[in-house]
């Protein structure tokens, strides 16, 4: 949607493509997304699925026409709302792991804060706290009993069998007003305001169980339970150009600041080990530490900034657009993703202040800016159109280990007669990514690598007016 236009969709991509409608309409786009996922963690194959509806660009447009002696020939305002990520899914991995324990976060955290026993006890109240009271994580001891230290007693050298299972829910919405001109009908140039609503939710559920089971052993197994939500609401804006250089050819380029968005965090957890016959099963969650309540944090996140460089051919480039008989069209987008960066709602606590400089220095160093290319075209049979296309989307991290992209393919096929359209596509994601269960700072870091594909089935239909 680049430098092609007149589509709602071109209002979330490069609104200057809302300077082409000459008439007023209304769209509707429900959908409907089929996750197959695969994961291999340490030797291990895993498949979860989920499946959930979702949207697609809706809203309404109204164009206005001036006169004709005057060189802005039109101009064309829209109110459309897109779902730009949908969270529901099933993240499911498991395996054996010898090298390295979900607990040596909390037995890190204490050793490099230096922390006493009534510190451990109580100032780490959603995690570290927790396994210390359930004995996950317990003291070492020196000459007459004093404590020297903290120790894990997950008994990694035997190994242990781990387990991450999260179900998320939620998803990234973006609401956009644009307004688009049209200086006769050579170039287009248009700009939207949009304001991001983002709701996120996951449970939780990671456990590690003696892989052996000796009986000498101390410990059992431990299981961890989180429920975290996230909300957030923020403001952005996108501006665009499309210029047509000669009959047939479209360029385009379109440019979306970052966005600042704040968010508010809420958490809850709990640690439930079994340590048999050192101490047997305990439990602490964090509503006991906190009166009953889940943790809260507020804090600001200025997105990345992208930048989309576009071109169409269009056969039979004419106004009448009943008589053109086919397009094809690519864009070519530069995310800058290492420009995340994170502040704390509170302008005056110098603490978070410092944290969040940490936060955005490690964002720097595990990000890079990436390319993504996508490339379609329309085949028009008088009222009936086909289309095809596909896209890919280049990996987000700097480390050259961690293997992740999308592939896409798409289809669809069209009708649009007497101002009434409906549109039927489908698009199949090939994906490849990573997940990590936990990280830690004194040794490489596990994770899983993560395959299977995504379904999207999408009806858009509509009526101009």
């Amino acid at each position: 949607m680049g430098s092609l236009g007149g589509d709602i969709t071109a209002n979330h991509v490069n609104p200057a493509g809302i300077g082409l409608f000459k008439t007023n309409e209304f769209v509707l786009t429900p959908g409907f997304g089929l996750n197959r996922n695969k994961f291999k963690y340490r030797g291990t194959d895993t498949v979860s699925n989920k499946d959930n509806f979702n949207y697609g660009a809706s809203g309404i447009i109204l164009s206005s026409a001036t006169r004709k002696d005057r060189k802005w020939t039109s101009s064309a305002f829209a109110l459309s709302v897109n779902q730009v990520a949908n969270y529901n899914n099933h993240t499911q991995f498991k395996g054996f792991n010898n090298f390295s324990s979900f607990s040596e976060q909390y037995l890190e955290e204490l050793v490099k804060d230096r922390a006493d026993t009534n510190a451990a006890l109580s100032n780490y109240i959603f995690g570290s706290s927790l396994a210390f009271r359930t004995f996950l994580i317990d003291t070492t001891s020196g000459p007459g009993g004093a404590v020297t230290g903290y120790q894990s007693l997950v008994p990694i050298s035997s190994g242990v069998n781990q387990s991450y299972d999260a179900i998320t829910r939620g998803g990234y919405h973006e609401i956009a007003l644009g307004l688009a001109g049209n200086l006769e009908d050579k170039m287009y140039v248009g700009g939207s305001f949009t304001i991001p609503v983002i709701s996120y939710q996951r449970d939780l559920v990671y456990s590690e169980t003696d892989a052996i089971n000796n009986p000498g052993n101390q410990f059992k197994s431990f299981e961890y339970k989180e429920t975290f939500s996230s909300r957030a609401i923020g403001i952005g804006a996108k501006l665009g150009i499309i210029y047509k250089p000669q009959e047939f050819w479209r360029i385009g380029f379109a440019f979306h600041s970052p966005q600042l968005i704040g968010y508010t965090d809420k958490i809850s957890s709990s640690i439930t080990s079994n340590t048999e016959t050192y101490a047997g099963i305990k439990t602490a969650s964090s509503n006991e530490l906190n009166s009953g309540r889940a943790g809260e944090r507020k804090y600001d996140l200025v997105t990345p900034w992208r930048a989309i460089l576009s071109a169409s051919y269009v056969f039979r480039e004419i106004s009448d657009t009943r008589r053109q008989r086919a397009f094809v069209s690519a864009d070519i987008e530069y995310v800058n993703y290492r420009g995340a960066r994170f502040s704390p709602a509170d302008k005056n606590d110098q603490a978070l202040k410092d944290y969040y400089n940490i936060v955005n220095n490690a964002i720097k160093d595990v990000y890079k800016g990436n390319i993504n290319i996508r490339v379609g075209g329309e085949l028009k049979l008088h009222t009936i159109m086909f289309r095809l296309g596909g896209a890919y989307y280049g990996s987000p991290y700097n480390d050259a280990n961690l293997h992740a992209n999308r592939i896409l393919a798409t289809g669809g096929v069209g009708y649009r007669d007497h101002g009434i359209f409906i549109d039927l596509s489908y698009a199949h994601t090939f994906t490849k990514d990573v997940q990590f269960a936990y990280r830690l700072n004194d040794k490489p870091n596990t994770f899983a690598e993560q395959g299977g594909s995504r379904g999207n089935v999408v009806l858009s239909f509509g009526f101009k007016f």
